[in-house]
């Protein structure tokens, strides 16, 4: 009898080691699948709310509610036009940052809705922006943040430059169009750096 209840506790013991084992490799392949997927975000997320697990927990989240969203490319005639749309703010840039940066923002905005994001608060459409392009999110959160500096009045002409090429490297992302061979050629968007605004304070060289 004691034999019997001796292999049967090692039985018992070893199904629950089995468990515990099955449990841990799904965790760390579900970590894996997510620091691959989510790339820097991942790490800023842990740092963020203070751990592994409350972090999974976020980008799950996110994962869930951008599933169930009605994410859609854009047609051909309108990837055409927010891309000359985008190509005539750049060129104004010079004359007037300030109102790029603003009129960049609100290009950027007006893609996502077209997409298919919703609008809400700006930490909220960063998260869902991450879901499926965690490369670019970064150059969503700078732009914010020097347009909040700008309207402190604490960004100069150069960071107002910087926060516009962030927007466009999140709008040359988003800007994905019906029929795979366009998506490539990003129609209508200039790639050229943008010059430096003028000084107004500065002669004119001769």
């Amino acid at each position: 009898m004691d034999s019997q209840n001796s292999m049967l506790l090692a039985g018992i013991v070893i199904v629950i080691l089995l468990a515990i084992a099955a449990w841990m490799y799904f965790r760390n392949r579900q970590t894996q699948d997510l620091q691959r997927r989510f790339g820097p975000e991942y790490d800023r997320a842990v740092e963020t709310l203070g751990s592994p697990s409350k972090a999974e927990s976020e980008l799950k989240a996110r994962q869930k509610r951008v599933a169930a969203m009605k994410l859609v490319p854009l047609a051909p005639a309108e990837a055409a036009r927010f891309g000359q749309a985008w190509t005539a703010l750049q060129s104004q840039f010079v004359d007037n940052p300030k109102a790029v940066l603003a009129e960049a923002d609100r290009l950027v905005c007006d893609l996502m809705q077209k997409r298919g994001y919703p609008m809400g608060e700006f930490e909220t459409c960063a998260a869902d922006i991450s879901v499926d392009h965690p490369a670019v999110v970064h150059h969503y959160r700078a732009a914010h943040d020097i347009a909040l500096r700008d309207a402190r009045g604490e960004a100069d002409t150069e960071a107002l430059r910087q926060a516009v090429v962030h927007y466009r490297a999140l709008f040359a992302e988003l800007l994905e169009v019906e029929e795979a061979p366009a998506v490539a050629a990003r129609p209508g968007l200039a790639e050229a750096p943008l010059r430096k605004a003028r000084d107004p304070h500065r002669e004119p060289s001769h």
